[in-house]
């Protein structure tokens, strides 16, 4: 009778035990497949994913107003390096930037948020405007794609 008692609670504790380590199995395992196929839709470049890091639209830039300013990221705004603001991107993205009119081309580093004009997607430091003609144009119309995304 003894046994019986001391066996029926254990049994309890071992089910008890088996659903604690089924639950954590499972967690485990979806987390998995979450990863996996998080993985596989990256290195497939889905519609979606390519959608979210391709965008058109208009160009600005700023320049020695702001040269010596510390940006929204907490760096110190440097006119001529090759930076940008975006309202979304997250900071340290590497933005491709190509002017639409002349073809002109170069890669980013998003450090700031902006453009305060919401017709704008994007302004460019000084020297990024200079490498594409926007120096010249003040404004353009540019595509944006993602070459890596920041943190």
């Amino acid at each position: 009778m003894k046994e019986n008692l001391v066996a029926g609670p254990d049994r309890k504790s071992a089910s008890m035990a088996n659903c604690v380590y089924q639950y954590l199995y499972n967690i485990v395992a979806g987390a998995i497949v979450v990863l996996a196929v998080g993985s596989l839709l990256i290195g497939c470049a889905s519609p979606a994913l390519r959608a979210m890091a391709t965008q058109e639209g208009l160009a600005s830039y700023y320049g020695k107003e702001f040269d010596g300013r510390k940006t929204s990221s907490g760096e110190i705004f440097h006119k001529d390096d090759l930076t940008a603001a975006h309202r979304t991107y997250p900071f340290g993205t590497i933005l491709r930037v190509t002017n639409l009119k002349n073809g002109g081309q170069v890669n980013v580093r998003v450090n700031d948020r902006g453009p305060v004009k919401p017709e704008r997607i994007i302004d460019l430091s000084y020297g990024a405007a200079k490498a594409i003609g926007l120096d010249r144009m003040g404004l353009a119309r540019v595509r944006l794609e993602v070459i890596d995304w920041g943190k």
